[in-house]
C-alpha cells in the first residue's frame, strides 16, 4: 500500500495518546483509531502516553520536530495527516458511492452510542479508568461528574426525554451494525478487500466495546450478534496489536501525574510556595482543588483555631458555646468552597489545556 512519508524521517513521529487498559494499546475511544490507522499504513511511529491532561481535546496528536497535529484541529489528527501529505489510505476510496454514508453511520451513530455507553448507558467504571484513574479520588469523581453532564448535554438527554432519546441511541446503533455487518461480509476490509481510515475507526469502536464495556452493556451485546464483525475485530487486533508487542521492547514513554504535595498548618508559607510550583505541571482542575483545599484549611486556622490547633492532653470537656459556632461555621464555609469549586469547573467546560509537553529523556516504544 502507499503513503506519503515527505521529507521527514518516519521514526521521528511521535503519537501522544491515553494509557493503555482492557488489553489494548491505549483504550480511549478517539486514540485507538488513530494507532490503528498508522498500522495498517505500515507507519513506523513511537507511541507516549500523557496523563497529565485527561480532559484535553488535544489528545491524541502526533508530533514531529515542529510539526504537530491535535485533535482538536481541522477535524481530527488523521485529516491532517492526509492533508498535509504524510499518510493517506483514502485517496481511492472517497469516490465510492457508499463512503459518505458508511462515514455518517461510524462517526455519528456509532460514536455518540459508544459514548453514552461509557458515561451514562454503564456504571461509568470504564470511563473512569480510562480518562480519570491517575487522579485523586475526589478529583477524578468531580470530572467524572462534569463529563456525564456535558455528554447529556450534547446527546440532547433530559430528564424528560432520557428513556426515548436511549431507545432512539440504540437503535440507530442495531441499523449501523446491520449495515456494516452486510458491507464487510467475509472481507478483510470494509472497501475492497484494502484498509481505509473508516476501518481504523470502525475497529477502534469495536475493540473498545468488545473488551473495555461489561458484560451487561446492551451495545456490547448487539455488537455480539454479528459474529463476522468480531472475527474481524479479532483477526486485525491480533495481526496490528498482538503480533507487535514484544516483552523485550523498549519501556512505554509517559508523562504521569504530579503528587499531591503535603499540607500542613505548622508551615503555611513553605506549602503555597510549594503547591504553586507544583501546579505548573498540572490541569487546571486539579490545581485548582489543590489551593482550594490549601485556602480552607488556612481559613479553618484562622476563623477557628481552636479545630487547627493540637489537642491538649487533657481530660475531654464539655463545648462551651463559641466552640460550637466556630465549628459550624467551619462546615459552612467548606461547604462553600466546594459549590464554588463546582460552579467554577461547569463554567470552565471549554477549557483549553494549551501545549502539552512529554520529558524528552523517557523512550517511547516504536512500532514498525
Amino acid at each position: 500500500m502507499e503513503q506519503v512519508v515527505g521529507e521527514r524521517e518516519a521514526e521521528e513521529f511521535t503519537v501522544v495518546a491515553r494509557k493503555p487498559y482492557f488489553g489494548l494499546p491505549t483504550a480511549c475511544p478517539i486514540c485507538l483509531p488513530l494507532f490503528i490507522y498508522l498500522k495498517l499504513a505500515h507507519f513506523p511511529f513511537r507511541l507516549s502516553f500523557n496523563s497529565i491532561f485527561p480532559d484535553s481535546d488535544q489528545i491524541p496528536y502526533v508530533e514531529s520536530g515542529t510539526y504537530v497535529a491535535y485533535n482538536n484541529e481541522n477535524s481530527g489528527v488523521v485529516e491532517c495527516l492526509k492533508k498535509d501529505g504524510i499518510v493517506d489510505l483514502d485517496s481511492e476510496f472517497q469516490s465510492a458511492p457508499d463512503w459518505v454514508s458508511i462515514q455518517a453511520m461510524i462517526n455519528s451513530w456509532l460514536a455518540d452510542a459508544l459514548t453514552y455507553e461509557l458515561w451514562v448507558g454503564t456504571d461509568g467504571r470504564s470511563a473512569y479508568k480510562i480518562y480519570y484513574s491517575d487522579l485523586s479520588w475526589s478529583i477524578g469523581k468531580v470530572l467524572f461528574l462534569k463529563q456525564v453532564y456535558s455528554v447529556k448535554q450534547r446527546l440532547g438527554i433530559t430528564k424528560d426525554n432520557a428513556e426515548h432519546r436511549e431507545d432512539e441511541i440504540y437503535r440507530r446503533a442495531k441499523i449501523a451494525y446491520g449495515a456494516l455487518s452486510t458491507k464487510l461480509g467475509e472481507q478483510n476490509f470494509l472497501f475492497d478487500d484494502r484498509p481505509s481510515s473508516l476501518d481504523a475507526t470502525f475497529l477502534g469502536h469495536v475493540l473498545v466495546t468488545l473488551h473495555a464495556l461489561p458484560d451487561t452493556s446492551v451495545l456490547r451485546s448487539k455488537l455480539l450478534e454479528h459474529d463476522n464483525i468480531v472475527r474481524y475485530a479479532e483477526k486485525l487486533k491480533t495481526e496490528l496489536i498482538e503480533s507487535g508487542s514484544s516483552s523485550s521492547g523498549p519501556q512505554f514513554r509517559s508523562v504521569p501525574s504530579s503528587s499531591t504535595p503535603r499540607k500542613g498548618p505548622s508551615n503555611w508559607k513553605n506549602g503555597c510556595q510549594l503547591t504553586l510550583k507544583s501546579g505548573l505541571g498540572r490541569s487546571l482542575a486539579e490545581t485548582l482543588f489543590i489551593l482550594v483545599n490549601l485556602s480552607i484549611e488556612i481559613s479553618m486556622v484562622r476563623f477557628c483555631p481552636q479545630l487547627g490547633s493540637k489537642p491538649k492532653s487533657k481530660p475531654k470537656r464539655e463545648k462551651t458555646e463559641e466552640e460550637k459556632t466556630f465549628k459550624r461555621r467551619a462546615k459552612y464555609f467548606l461547604a462553600a468552597q466546594l459549590l464554588a469549586v463546582l460552579l467554577f469547573l461547569s463554567v470552565m467546560g471549554g477549557y483549553d489545556s494549551g501545549d502539552l509537553e512529554l520529558d524528552d529523556e523517557d523512550e517511547g516504544i516504536s512500532f514498525n
